[in-house]
């Protein structure tokens, strides 16, 4: 099993930064690790990832603002957001999958943190 705690969000001026973290409790193995997020009314979006390798991907509406990170000897992942505007209102939500040969992997959803983005 996978535990995932969220931490970091808050209520943030438009032009601000916030950083997010992720720690998971695990005795499995984790594999990617990503951030999605859900606004009011909308779908959720996937908002960046990291491979178990450290390779990373970025949705468009986040590129050049946004930093995905993670430190393996802590489980955790980090997101780095810079240049915050109002669309980036949303619950954030840490995801990762994990597992072990032999039981297979799947993905692990954490309860999420809120980031508020004030203009």
């Amino acid at each position: 099993q996978v535990q995932l705690v969220e931490s970091g969000g808050g209520l943030v001026q438009a032009g601000g930064s916030l950083r997010l973290s992720c720690v998971a409790s695990s005795t499995l193995s984790i594999n990617a690790m990503r951030w999605y997020r859900r606004a009011p009314g909308k779908q959720r979006e996937l908002v960046a990832s990291i491979s178990g390798g450290g390779s990373t991907s970025y949705a468009d509406s986040v590129k050049g603002r946004f930093t995905i990170s993670r430190d393996n000897a802590k489980y955790t992942v980090y997101l780095q957001m810079n240049s915050l505007n109002a669309e980036d209102t949303a619950l954030y939500y840490c995801n990762v999958f994990a597992g072990r040969i032999g039981i297979g992997f799947r993905d692990y959803w954490g309860q999420g943190t809120q980031v508020t983005v004030s203009s």
